[in-house]
């Protein structure tokens, strides 16, 4: 699993360069523990230590990640490329 994760994330900035040109944008979106089909499992078995030792001290839902999708998809970030946004409450800092 986290082989292919960097897999993708080396994916996202090799197309983001080779793209450039074109006046395409290429980013990622790196999620944390989500509520999701593949996490349901994981969550009904720890989902409340999980939740603990996250900073923000909760699972992260749609709405969460949404935001940073509108903000890719949106003028806003007609600068950005190449990027890998984490939306994973700061859970990979810690």
């Amino acid at each position: 699993y986290s082989t292919s994760k960097a897999g993708c994330i080396m994916l996202t900035r090799h197309l983001a360069k080779r793209l450039a040109p074109e006046h395409i944008l290429v980013n990622a979106i790196a999620p944390g523990p989500f509520q999701s089909h593949m996490m349901a499992a994981t969550l009904a078995r720890a989902g409340d230590a999980i939740a603990k030792a996250n900073p923000r001290g909760r699972i992260g839902t749609p709405e969460d990640i949404a935001g940073v999708a509108i903000f890719l998809a949106s003028r806003a970030s007609a600068y950005t490329t190449g990027t890998v946004v984490p939306c994973d409450g700061g859970s990979a800092e810690f």
